[in-house]
Order: structure tokens, then sequence, then C-alpha cells
């Protein structure tokens, strides 16, 4: 009898002492909590993925924006500095042969070196005959002084037109109804006065024009190869400005779709 509520005690206690962690209690286990599927992992994982392209999508389009308007305000900024550009000075020789009873260009340009300054300007004109006489003097023909041009009076009065430009660097004039008694040299001089505070500096400028009447005008292929060069070489130019234009605009169209590949 005491035998079996001793034993019937140590159950008891056995009942009572908490299990150890993988212990078998009776015909009870102790399991771990049921493992997560695969799919559902997987659906946790994309609605992730959503979630952070979610959130950057703002952030990058700004920037593929303002990408794309930098690079067409270049182009537009291009184009708009090859159309209004301004022309530069270039000094070139006059052409010294003339056709009898043609109109004749003598060309004297005088370019400034400081555009930003405005000078005080006189131009005169002066011709020489081809004689054998040493002692010929050459003639006053034309004056530029103040605000208009002067012909003066000679051989040349009544026949001389002023071709030059509104800022005085050309100050080119041209001979209606050439005859032969127009053959000989022709000078063109330039006088600025430049007015300072304290000082009043003046520069001059002169060049001769050495002029031939012909009869019949002579064939120059030079200057017909040159004028030819030179609308082949403004064609290609703007051939050459456009292709770069498309260039510049399919490689930013690529961009831009690698961008939005990239962010989506």
């Amino acid at each position: 009898m005491s035998r079996r509520r001793q034993f019937g005690d140590f159950q008891s206690h056995l009942r009572a002492r908490p299990p150890r962690r993988g212990a078998v209690r009776g015909p009870e286990v102790i399991s771990a909590p049921p493992p997560v599927s695969l799919l559902t992992q997987l659906q946790g994982s994309l609605q992730q993925v959503r979630r952070t392209r979610s959130t950057s999508r703002p952030e990058k389009e700004p920037n593929m924006i303002t990408h794309t308007r930098v690079h067409l305000q270049t182009l537009v900024l291009l184009f708009f500095a090859v159309h209004l550009s301004q022309p530069v000075c270039v000094e070139v020789p006059s052409a010294t042969e003339a056709v009898l009873g043609k109109p004749m260009m003598l060309t004297c340009i005088a370019c400034l070196r400081r555009e930003e300054i405005k000078p005080k300007t006189t131009v005169q004109w002066f011709f020489m005959p081809n004689t054998d006489d040493i002692t010929e003097e050459k003639t006053a023909i034309y004056k530029y002084e103040g605000e208009s041009p002067v012909e003066l009076d000679g051989p040349f009065k009544g026949r001389l037109t002023w071709k030059g430009s509104q800022d005085l660097q050309d100050v080119s004039i041209e001979i209606k109804n050439v005859t032969f008694n127009d053959s000989g040299v022709y000078e063109c001089i330039v006088l600025r006065e430049f007015e300072f505070d304290f000082f009043t500096p003046s520069v001059s400028v002169s060049k001769d024009i050495k002029l031939r009447v012909k009869e019949k005008a002579s064939t120059d292929t030079t200057a017909l190869y040159s004028e030819i060069m030179m609308y082949v070489l403004l064609v290609f130019l703007t051939f050459w400005l456009l292709v770069e234009m498309v260039y510049c605009y399919r490689k930013i169209s690529k961009s831009d779709e690698q961008t939005q590949d990239t962010a989506y």
C-alpha cells in the first residue's frame, strides 16, 4: 500500500514539473511554429519591390525632365547663335579692272580694333591720272565728314556714289559710267580721332587702288571657282548642323528611354 502511494506521488511530481525543450510529455510532442510557404514569401518580396519603386519614381522623373530640358535649351541656343551672329569686319582688297561704260566699285575697308569705341571719322578720296608728268598732283574728288558725304568739283562730279557702311568701317565709293580717263591711282584716307578725358589721339589709314579701264571684261576663273566653293561650303555646313541636331535629339531620347526603363 505504501509502495503504491509513493509511485503515485512520483507520477504527480513528474506531471507538475515543466517539460524540457524537445522532451516528450506523454503522447503529446512540443512542435515549432508552422513554416511559412514559398508563395507567401514571394508575394511579400513583390510588395516590397513595388513600394520601393513607388517611393523612388517621383525623385527620378524630375531629374529626367530637367536633363531633357537642358539639352533642348542648348540646341535652341546653338541654333540662334548661328543665325544671330554679328558680322565681322574683314579688310579685302579692291578690284583693279573696270569695264568701259559700266559702274565700278572702289573698295576701301579700314576696320576698327575696338568696335565699342566710337571715334570721329573723316574720309577723303583722291585721284591721280596715269600720265608721264611726274609733277601731276592728286585731286580731291570725295569727302565724308560729319553725318553726310560731299561730292567735290572735278572730273567725277555727278558720277560718284557713297557705298560705305553706317559705322564707317567700309568707306567704299562707286564710279558710274566709267571712261578711259578714269584710269589711274585712287587714294583713300581714313582719319579717326578718339576723344578721351585728358587727350585726343588720332589714327590715319591710307590705301591706294590702281585702276585700269578695259573695253571688255576679262574672264576671271578664280573668282568664279571661289564663289562656287563658298556656296558649296555654306550648304555643307548647314547640312552638318542639321545632322548634329538630329543626332543629339535621338541621343537624348534614347538616354531618357533607358533611364525610364531603369526606373520602372
